[in-house]
């Protein structure tokens, strides 16, 4: 899994390098733009962002202000303020799901394309649903180790 998504993100991020960089030379240097390359590189530039969000999922390594940890401290009261964070984000995540879902039954009915090459737009909009229940299922994972190191005793202290 790890190298899978490395291998992935990695690509994404070479081709959007790739399309921006032909996009500067052929703009500003051959003064020659090349049509729809804003629209080609919206694909794998939304798959990159919404992917990169579930990396840091899985990884657990999402940035947080986790200003409650100062007054902490014993490591049982950070297990427990991580499963209160971690349940939140289920909660929510959960209820933005909903939403998602919603936008997505949208998309497949009016079937959006691109005003220049009529690329089908729901191709990118799907990102937000598979990024949003993978990230739930890392979440819910990392739930259910927290819960495990509390009750097994080794957050105790």
């Amino acid at each position: 899994m790890d190298r899978f998504s490395a291998i992935l993100l990695t690509t994404l991020i070479c081709v959007v390098a790739g399309g921006q960089f032909v996009q500067v030379i052929t703009r500003y240097v051959l003064q020659v733009p090349v049509m729809g390359l804003e629209e080609t590189m919206l694909y794998p530039t939304l798959w990159l962002y919404i992917l990169g969000a579930v990396n840091a999922s899985r990884e657990n390594t999402h940035i947080r202000a986790n200003v409650l940890e100062i007054f902490l401290t014993t490591e049982k009261a950070h297990k427990i303020l991580a499963i209160i964070g971690e349940i939140l984000s289920l909660i929510v995540g959960l209820w933005l799901i909903t939403w998602v879902w919603d936008f997505t039954r949208w998309s497949w009915r009016v079937w959006r394309e691109s005003p220049t090459l009529y690329f089908p737009l729901f191709w990118g909009d799907v990102a937000f649903i598979t990024g949003m229940v993978l990230m739930m299922i890392f979440t819910a994972y990392h739930l259910l180790r927290h819960l495990r190191d509390l009750f097994s005793g080794a957050a105790n202290g």
